[in-house]
């Protein structure tokens, strides 16, 4: 009996100690589940991180909630993607009457200028790029060190051993796509979401729908699209997980090609899923492709 209630004591004291530390914590919201995973491997134990759009969520075209209200109201830090990505963030946290601070993780990015409906917009899909997710960890270290002084030392080590975890991620996809000739660097997916990638591994990425979901592929532009499969035999077909793949379903079908594995754009997977972190999406990404360009 007396060691239950040792056993009993020391549950309660490791239970109030966690109790302690996480209302210690800077809370933050970021807008969608890739920016969550930046925080979190920057923050480490020191941040609390909430995430509106979650693993396998489109942010193209998410509706808050009034739960969605409550999480920023209570933050410390809200982080954005910019570049019109989750441009719903300003009015929910208006909404919200949040006065923190938000930070717009893309900030110093080269923006990438992509045509969408006649119009040229900034392709906000950065984060496709390794060499910019460093610049993405770099504004978020900084801005928690001034949230939280004295957890400054602590974020910028985090930040240079996830910089590091980055460059190798880049010249292993780099050397990976060195294997496939140019002439088949070729591949269709459902949405613009992949033009970083693409301009940094030289892949030519086609897409009937333009950088946001919400565009409708036009008759025109899928005839269109079907003519350049058929003219240079691309087999490299994927659909993404937060995407409807019913459009590219009926592509590759009037194309005479086969749907391919699944790509991760714009969210993670589930825990359980093959893409659960930033680097283990971009690893998992490299590996599909891989094997959809040795078919063309």
């Amino acid at each position: 009996m007396k060691r239950f209630w040792q056993t009993a004591l020391t549950v309660i004291l490791l239970l109030l100690s966690y109790a302690v530390s996480a209302k210690d914590t800077l809370p933050v919201t970021t807008s969608f589940s890739i920016l969550g995973n930046l925080v979190e491997a920057v923050g480490g134990n020191r941040v609390t991180v909430s995430t509106l759009v979650g693993p396998n969520e489109d942010a193209h075209v998410f509706e808050p909630t009034p739960s969605d209200v409550k999480k920023v109201a209570q933050s410390k830090l809200v982080v954005a993607n910019g570049l019109g990505f989750d441009q719903w963030l300003d009015r929910l946290s208006s909404a919200a009457g949040y006065k923190g601070e938000i930070l717009v993780a893309s900030k110093g990015i080269k923006t990438r200028q992509m045509p969408d409906k006649d119009i040229v917009q900034p392709d906000p899909h950065a984060w496709q790029d390794p060499n910019n997710v460093i610049i993405y960890v770099r504004n978020i270290a900084n801005v928690l060190s001034r949230l939280d002084p004295k957890g400054s030392l602590y974020y910028k080590k985090n930040c240079e051993r996830y910089v590091q975890s980055l460059t190798a991620l880049d010249a292993w996809a780099m050397q990976q796509f060195m294997q496939i000739s140019m002439a088949k660097r070729k591949v269709i997916t459902s949405h613009d979401a992949f033009g970083y990638f693409g301009a940094r591994y030289g892949i030519e990425f086609l897409a009937p729908q333009g950088i946001t979901t919400e565009s409708e592929a036009s008759a025109k532009d899928v005839a269109k699209l079907i003519r350049k499969i058929k003219h240079d035999r691309i087999k490299a077909v994927f659909i993404e997980n937060m995407s409807n793949p019913k459009l590219l379903q009926q592509l590759s079908r009037e194309a005479d090609v086969t749907v391919g594995g699944k790509l991760y754009a714009d969210a993670l997977s589930l825990p359980q899923g093959p893409a659960p972190t930033y680097l283990k999406m971009m690893r998992y990404n490299v590996e599909q492709l891989m094997m959809g360009l040795k078919q063309n």
